[in-house]
């Protein structure tokens, strides 16, 4: 159970392929209720990267990620991709890795809340619930329409909650 809500909340964290994009909207981070981030087209390898970690297919989509950012990519797709790079490695349970590549992409776009997102839920696998918190925090102010949000926060609760709940004796 705890193995297909991870999954989910991967799969919600890391972006999709071109799927929707405005190219009328110059700005780093399109504005979306859902949490994809939208690449576009100018690199393959970051939008196939992309595609496949959607699917689940984190290692291969870290390998075309990987190869994406090797290639010239705008500013908007290189913190897109590092965003992804991000949810790909926290899908796996591998938060170190998926911290470092959150914070890589908001040092290109402190706005794009998608990292945030996924750096919080990096901090809640390592049960630093106080960064999550900051973190998901600044997401909801960038955009409060992400649905993952409070599904994030819910988890973090009751997992704190445990280990804290008091019985009584009954003698």
């Amino acid at each position: 159970m705890v193995r297909i809500m991870i999954c989910g909340i991967a799969s919600c964290l890391m972006s999709g392929a071109a799927h929707g994009q405005r190219s009328e909207i110059p700005d780093l981070t399109q504005q979306q209720p859902d949490s994809r981030t939208v690449l576009g087209v100018a690199n393959e390898y970051l939008a196939a990267g992309a595609e496949a970690i959607r699917l689940e297919h984190y290692d291969e989509g870290i390998r075309l990620t990987k190869l994406g950012l090797e290639r010239p990519a705008s500013p908007r797709d290189r913190s897109a991709a590092l965003s992804n790079l991000c949810a790909a490695h926290a899908a796996k349970n591998e938060p170190d890795l998926a911290i470092g590549y959150c914070t890589e992409s908001l040092g290109i776009n402190d706005a794009n809340w998608r990292a945030y997102s996924n750096r919080a839920y990096a901090y809640y696998l390592k049960r630093m619930f106080d960064q999550a918190d900051v973190d998901l925090d600044v997401a909801l102010s960038i955009n409060p329409n992400a649905r993952q949000m409070p599904q994030i926060r819910g988890m973090m609760n009751e997992r704190r909650l445990r280990g804290r709940v008091t019985t009584e004796d009954h003698h």
